[in-house]
């Protein structure tokens, strides 16, 4: 279907496409006729861009006044109508709560999911359910509050087993009054809200005045818990310097996103999230930490200052106003960490590149760095690729590799070694030449023939394939070349064709999947060159000469490298090696001459 983009206002806004009265995909934008125009150009499109294009027969705008409003008018339509094509980083369920039961005589904590607005009695949300289980732990260890349930507090006659651990105080037996239970309440309430540093300097304080009042019954429960505290402390798997502020980073790989979220709470990690979003599509890595922080904070009261995300946002003052708007709180996006959250900012890093890692397959990978590389150098389709390689010493023991690799990765048993003639041996583009006349015989069989072929080598060694495949059957087949870089420094290598150089990005999966074959073509043929030059140790010309064994043939041959050096040197060389003398170099002269 043709689009009036002429109709399109150039006003921020949102922007849906429709297929047979389905939404497809909502979107927004600074310029909404810029943005619906860049869909239907005629400029190459990734293919999730060129799906929708194919798709969309029916497109909606609706303009607002300014990008913040865009952004919550996008996420509130993403929500409701969950387009196939959106990014959704929202969880059917709630975070998790440390909720007190303050309206009990004797509060209990406990660990409670809502989705209703919350109170004093709640504190959080946290990320993960098992931070809760943690924190309501630690709060038992020092200030014992109990956990049971109010069934359970009435119909207690004795202490239970969390009072014997010294967890629980045993307010359902009366072993604490009224008030001092209340006082650990608000010091357990403290302990979540404060930072560690607070905790001590009032428990030291509690101390103090206890000693004071000649209370030391109380001063040493005080005194107890303030051990526990600090020993808490010591205990904790991550601590930071750092106060309150949330961590944001995003990784893209194929056709995936992988999403991280950690949250550091009065220094101390609170939880992690992480997402993975398949078959993703989005305009920019911008627009996921919108959609990634909008979801997170939608339902949230306890919102930091600070949120620090792992890249540079091109326009972060949008999301700052979206928290002044939405929750009426001022929050700074910063993109560099402090050296006190430097360790947990790369670890943040870190686990959004994991969990691509974690669901990405072999056939994922492969299939994905084939079509990148159809698509470069123009091919519908490439599904097996064999690459080539040349490996001698000196000119001797020559051989060449031809790997084979196709979309479910390496096919080693299609691998295949060559044995290069003695008088071509040293003569690479000969060698090759040599190669793939022998190889090309097979591409008859449409089993066996490839879709592309990989030499290792600069125009030369492209000249010479390129002048074998016109002179045979199959003159369609492309090659391509991978030239090492100056100084063979990794990432810099250029790939060629005939038509010239291929742009490739050096961190595509495509770039990095032709180092691959090329490195295993390299392994394959040095394999097989070193294995033919162990023969040719085990039996040469030297077993021939009365004289020399195995210790003096080893010894000439680590001196000389090849029996064609031996050869070439005279007899003061030869007696230059241990064991040599006159007599036997002179055999050895008379033997190889």
């Amino acid at each position: 279907m043709k689009i009036d983009i002429k109709k399109v206002p150039n006003t921020p806004g949102v922007y849906k496409f429709f297929n047979n009265k389905e939404i497809i995909y909502i979107g927004k934008a600074k310029d909404l006729k810029k943005r619906v125009s860049s869909y239907f150009g005629k400029s190459f499109k990734d293919r999730k861009t060129s799906q929708i294009k194919f798709l969309t027969d029916k497109v909606e705008t609706f303009s607002t006044k300014n990008e913040v409003e865009a952004l919550l008018l996008e996420q509130m339509l993403i929500k409701e109508n969950k387009p196939k094509f959106n990014i959704l980083l929202r969880d059917d369920k709630t975070y998790p709560y440390i909720y007190f039961s303050l309206d009990h005589e004797y509060p209990g904590v406990y660990s409670k999911r809502t989705k209703k607005s919350v109170d004093k009695k709640y504190f959080g949300p946290f990320v993960s359910s098992e931070a809760v289980k943690k924190s309501i732990k630690e709060m038992q260890k020092i200030f014992k509050i109990r956990n049971c349930s109010d069934n359970t507090f009435a119909n207690r006659t004795r202490p239970c087993i969390e009072f014997q651990m010294k967890r629980c105080s045993a307010p359902c037996v009366q072993k604490i009054n009224k008030v001092d239970y209340f006082e650990d309440i608000t010091s357990a309430k403290s302990f979540l809200s404060s930072s560690d540093t607070k905790n001590v300097q009032r428990l030291t304080n509690q101390i103090e005045k206890a000693v004071i009042r000649l209370d030391f019954e109380k001063a040493a429960e005080i005194r107890d818990r303030l051990k526990r505290l600090k020993l808490l402390k010591e205990e904790q798997s991550v601590v930071t310097l750092a106060n309150d502020i949330d961590i944001f980073s995003v990784s893209s790989e194929m056709s995936y996103l992988g999403v991280s979220i950690i949250v550091v709470r009065n220094g101390k990690i609170r939880g992690t999230k992480t997402h993975l979003i398949k078959q993703a599509h989005y305009s920019s890595i911008d627009d996921v930490y919108q959609s990634a922080m909008f979801n997170f904070y939608d339902n949230q009261i306890d919102i930091p200052k600070k949120v620090l995300c792992a890249y540079e946002l091109q326009d972060k003052k949008v999301l700052e106003d979206m928290f002044i708007t939405k929750h009426q709180t001022k929050v700074k996006i910063i993109h560099s960490p402090s050296k006190s959250i430097r360790p947990i900012f790369s670890l943040c890093k870190l686990n959004a590149k994991q969990v691509i890692e974690n669901h990405i397959s072999k056939k994922d990978k492969y299939t994905f760095a084939l079509n990148e590389i159809a698509e470069c150098i123009g091919q519908k389709d490439i599904n097996k690729i064999e690459a080539f390689d040349v490996s001698h010493i000196s000119g001797e023991n020559a051989v060449a590799s031809c790997v084979v690799f196709s979309k479910t990765g390496s096919e080693k048993k299609n691998y295949r070694i060559f044995n290069i003639p003695d008088e071509l041996s040293g003569n690479d583009v000969g060698s090759l030449k040599h190669v793939l006349e022998r190889r090309i015989k097979y591409f008859d069989d449409p089993k066996i023939k490839p879709d592309l072929l990989l030499i290792d080598g600069g125009k030369t060694q492209l000249k010479f394939v390129n002048s074998v495949l016109e002179k045979s059957n199959h003159k369609d087949l492309m090659v391509i070349s991978i030239v090492k870089g100056l100084n063979r420094v990794r990432a810099t290598e250029t790939i060629l064709s005939k038509d010239g150089i291929l742009e490739l990005d050096k961190n595509s999966k495509a770039f990095l999947i032709l180092q691959e074959m090329r490195d295993e073509a390299h392994r394959f043929a040095i394999q097989a060159q070193r294995k033919k030059k162990r023969k040719t140790i085990s039996k040469s010309e030297l077993d021939l000469v009365k004289g020399v064994g195995k210790v003096l043939k080893s010894r000439l041959l680590q001196k000389f490298k090849s029996i064609k050096n031996i050869r070439m040197a005279n007899v003061s060389d030869l007696m230059t090696v241990d064991g040599i003398n006159e007599k036997i170099a002179n055999l050895i002269m008379e033997k190889l001459k």
